[in-house]
């Protein structure tokens, strides 16, 4: 009997080692927070850096004293669709000819990276992501347009947002304070628009996408430009008559003013 026991004891060992053994490690994952959830601005804002703050979820220690884990974190604002005019000269006047309108594409778009993104993970790979401002799909409102003139009004978008520093790139903006814990900062430009913005962070483990974390962010204006655009929204027929009010009165004071009799 007790030989029968230890036999049994024995095989129930080798039966349940191999289950153990099997077990998955836990996978990586990522998480951000935002110290506030929202921005107010005034009409004198000039820009500013916003700081992320993030931690990687049961990161694996050989791998993060590798420099093997990279994190890209982007600061997304509302999509809103944008009309792409192009204006050439026509008896020596320039004047808009042709025009693309282009649906929910993102006003602003900032990007912060631990390193540069070509050195991160296959171009292919930001792609499927929708990943980066040269990646951003921008769909047209007209698809039967022609390929050629739907590219070429796409890249002259994107130039155009760059130029404005509404899409904006800060290598090295990520920076790892510990094995598990980062700092991402991004730029806001002084013509960012107001609204809810989407802060989306993405990590990557030796080129490879594993996970996706975000956090929303509320853009607004404060002050006496806060009223001015309340009222001009909520009571819009009384104040463009406001408007127009204010207009003949100060062509009236100034036609007093300036007269020459």
């Amino acid at each position: 009997m007790k030989a029968f026991a230890a036999t049994v004891s024995l095989s129930l060992f080798f039966a349940l080692s191999p289950a153990t053994a099997q077990t998955p490690p836990t996978a990586e994952g990522i998480q951000i927070g935002l110290s506030t959830d929202a921005i107010s601005i005034t009409a004198g804002f000039s820009g500013a850096d916003l700081t992320i703050f993030g931690s990687l979820e049961n990161p694996d220690p050989l791998v993060s004293r590798q420099g093997r884990y990279d994190v890209v974190v982007v600061l997304e604002g509302p999509p809103r669709p944008v009309v792409v005019r192009r204006k050439d000269r026509v008896l020596g006047v320039w004047i808009n000819l042709e025009s693309e309108t282009f649906e929910n594409v993102p006003v602003s778009y900032s990007v912060a990276t631990t390193r540069p993104l070509q050195d991160i993970a296959d171009p292919n790979k930001y792609k499927q992501l929708s990943l980066g401002s040269q990646n951003l799909y921008m769909k047209p409102a007209d698809e039967t347009d022609s390929p050629a003139t739907i590219e070429e009004f796409t890249a002259a978008l994107r130039e155009r947002k760059t130029a404005t520093g509404l899409y904006s790139e800060n290598v090295g903006g990520v920076q790892f304070l510990s094995q598990s814990l980062f700092r991402a900062t991004v730029r806001l430009a002084p013509n960012i628009p107001v609204g809810t913005h989407k802060a989306r962070a993405f990590l990557f483990k030796s080129g490879m996408f594993v996970k996706e974390s975000s956090a929303q962010l509320e853009i607004r204006k404060s002050g006496f430009e806060q009223s001015i655009f309340r009222v001009a929204h909520d009571y819009s027929f009384l104040y463009g008559a406001f408007a127009v009010s204010l207009a003949m009165l100060t062509g009236w004071l100034g036609r007093i003013v300036f007269r020459k009799d």
